[in-house]
């Protein structure tokens, strides 16, 4: 997938700004169990924010790229401890970019 452009992001950052943080990183860090998560949320929903609650003892730019790399998902936003992944759904597209 190519990268994402500057148009795109700021588009996708607009839509995430009312989207609830639906995948959290806990005390147990990154595992499968997230990523999976992750994936199922990216696959329904294509554009997902991610959470790094304060427990994590990972840092949050590192959870972020690894959530990135093992899901195949763009890394559109961090602020904070709050992620916005955006990955297009491979049987239905929903999100049309710029």
């Amino acid at each position: 997938m190519a990268a994402l452009s500057g148009k795109q992001k700021r588009y996708l950052r607009a839509m995430g700004t009312g989207l609830e943080a639906i995948v959290q990183v806990g005390k147990g860090g990154l595992n499968d169990n997230v990523l999976r998560q992750l994936d199922e949320a990216l696959e329904a929903r294509e554009l997902v924010k991610a959470k790094v609650l304060q427990n994590c003892e990972e840092e949050t730019e590192q959870v972020a790229s690894d959530l990135a790399q093992g899901t195949g998902a763009d890394l559109v936003q961090v602020i904070g401890r709050t992620l916005l992944f955006y990955r297009p759904s491979k049987k239905k597209p929903q999100i049309q970019l710029p």
